[in-house]
């Protein structure tokens, strides 16, 4: 029987016809801003009686949302999918600009509805609550009513929103326009090229150190042309943030970042600690990996560099099918929502030129598909990032039939689901290797992840929190951008390597999202409380995939600190629960140790 090969390219025309010349589009963009004017037209003239009376009102204006955050979901995954496809889609950077200007409309309006229900008497909130359908909503409609106790007046928000489209994200807007017309000078095999940001990221896997060390050269001098006009984009974007925040009165820069992935500052302050006092074990294996790449020390340029000889590329079909394979023995529901994302053709993985870097999944809800974009080149770490994308999918459909003001996860619990799944396949891998020399290869590809999401991700959070203080005085010029990055990554790296990146400011996209503050201490969290879960999973077995979907689909009506507990039975203040994570990555790497002291 011929099997039917799945495609390495995405679907867009199911959603919109033309791309980014789509007419189906253009009048979606229409109705989207209809919806949100008859949202905002409701929000305006609706003034609560503070009685059970206004559940009524409530109800009518929470459907009005609904469709309107559906149509600006659907509208915003689009073009995030035509502009990663390709960065010189100039089309696609007008359309994000009128979805950013119906996203403010939106968040003003938004903003309105929240202040209109803090004029809610407590006593009155209580009853209203009591009510079935807002019942279920309880946990969110509270949370919106607090956090609007704490911001401005509605209008005094309104305006923010309203300035931001031409302030504020377009400052975002512009690092993306910038980043796709870099370009980074290579040369293969007496050819002179030109890659993309994405195409030359990759080449820093090679196995041939002359190859990471020039492309790191080209790297850093491409990314230093650009610093001034980075650094700009830097200081307005965290000028203006910061500016909202002192007008708020808020003091602390992480109040709104922890606030935002509902969690408290104790359970990220002992995470840190945790990590902190368990870091000498992955420096002995940076210097194990450097012995045995015959160094004294590695470079930043050699941290994904793999060890000993390069594994066969794993065909996008048998990356597939292996993905496919491991998620089948934790649960079948998984297993056939990754088929579905196959064989549907929800994902972008053709390696070629024009693509942005990295790698991500929308979620477009009136479709109630996903869409994953990377740039699948048929290494192992393509595998475990495919699986790791899957993981982001599988998590929206889990929540499918949960209302939408319910299924608005914070990134830190969203990365969970993710790096679950990364772990199931990774974990796969090793075991199912062929011999020591391959399963040591899969065992460094797996610690890297370790690496960067403990050292890494770690040097990124010190680094933001030092130059948000330090901005808070002035614009902070390039050479001191330079200066803190270099800080915060031989902190974070305890001085085990030679050389590093500080340019990394400015290569590394999370740092100009508008969107989400400190795009960073998300990932780790969702690695090690993954762990927690994994660990639970390994020891029940199949059966915990439906306590696993039940955890997934209260990850946005609860606090991380209450999820843990109701579903894992632990306590996220305390370090006992993050010290058995990390001791399952330390497992990984004394294994390795073991393995290459001869």
């Amino acid at each position: 029987m011929t099997v039917t090969p799945y495609l390495e390219v995405w679907d867009l025309d199911v959603f919109f016809k033309g791309g980014s010349e789509s007419k189906e589009f253009a009048d979606h963009l229409n109705l989207t801003s209809e919806l949100i004017e008859q949202f905002q037209a409701k929000v305006n003239n609706w003034t609560p009686l503070n009685s059970p009376e206004d559940s009524k009102g409530l109800k009518e204006l929470l459907e009005d949302f609904e469709q309107a955050a559906k149509k600006l979901r659907q509208a915003g995954a689009f073009v995030g999918c035509l502009q990663a496809q390709n960065t010189d889609d100039k089309k696609a950077y007008n359309l994000e600009a009128k979805v950013t200007s119906l996203s403010a409309a939106f968040q003003s309006a938004l903003s309105k509805f929240d202040s209109s229900l803090t004029t809610i008497k407590d006593e009155v909130w209580i009853v209203l609550l009591a009510d079935e359908q807002l019942q279920v909503l309880s946990y969110i409609l509270t949370e919106r009513r607090e956090r609007a106790k704490d911001k401005l007046s509605k209008e005094e928000e309104a305006l923010i929103n309203a300035l931001g489209v031409d302030g504020y994200h377009s400052w975002g807007q512009l690092y993306d326009l910038i980043v796709g017309k870099i370009k980074i000078s290579f040369n293969e095999n007496g050819e002179e090229k030109l890659l993309s940001v994405g195409q030359a990221f990759n080449k820093f896997s090679s196995h041939d150190r002359d190859v990471r060390s020039a492309i790191f050269r080209n790297w850093e001098k491409s990314w230093g042309e650009q610093a001034d006009l980075l650094a700009k984009t830097l200081n307005h974007i965290s000028g203006f943030r910061l500016n909202v925040y002192q007008k708020r009165g808020w003091e602390d820069i992480l109040k709104e970042p922890l606030s935002i992935n509902r969690m408290e500052k104790g359970t990220l302050e002992t995470m840190w600690a945790v990590i902190s006092e368990n870091k000498q074990m992955l420096v002995k294996y940076l210097e194990r990996k450097a012995s045995l790449l015959g160094l004294k020390k590695l470079s930043w340029y050699d941290l994904d560099a793999p060890y000993g000889k390069t594994p066969s590329k794993v065909s996008y079909q048998e990356g597939a099918k292996f993905i496919e394979q491991n998620f089948a023995v934790f649960g079948e529901k998984m297993s056939s929502f990754a088929r579905k994302a196959f064989e549907e053709q929800w994902i972008e993985g053709e390696d070629r030129p024009g693509k942005a870097p990295g790698g991500f999944c929308t979620f477009f809800p009136e479709s109630n598909q996903s869409r994953i974009f990377m740039t699948y080149s048929g290494t192992p770490s393509n595998v475990s990032t495919l699986a790791h994308e899957l993981g982001h999918g599988f998590h929206t459909f889990a929540m499918k039939g949960v209302h939408h003001l319910n299924r608005n996860y914070a990134m830190n619990v969203a990365e969970t689901a993710s790096t679950f799944a990364e772990m199931i396949v990774a974990d796969a891998a090793v075991k199912n290797a062929k011999d020591e020399e391959e399963k040591l290869v899969l065992l460094d590809d797996k610690i890297q992840r370790t690496v960067a999401l403990l050292m890494n991700i770690h040097a990124r959070f010190l680094f933001e929190t030092r130059f948000y203080e330090e901005r808070k005085q002035g614009p902070v010029a390039v050479e001191r951008l330079n200066e803190l990055m270099l800080e915060a990554q031989k902190e974070a790296y305890s001085d085990a390597l030679e050389e590093y990146h500080p340019l990394f400011w400015a290569s590394k996209l999370h740092f100009f999202i508008t969107g989400v503050p400190f795009y960073n201490f998300p990932y780790t969290f969702g690695f090690l409380f993954s762990l927690g879960i994994y660990a639970q999973a390994l020891e029940k077995g199949k059966g915990y995939e439906e306590k696993y979907i039940a955890l997934l689909r209260d990850t946005a009506s609860m606090s991380v600190e209450d999820l843990a507990k109701k579903h894992l039975q632990v306590d996220l203040t305390q370090p006992e629960f993050w010290g058995k994570a990390v001791r399952i990555c330390l497992d990984d790497i004394e294994e390795f140790l073991k393995l290459t002291d001869k």
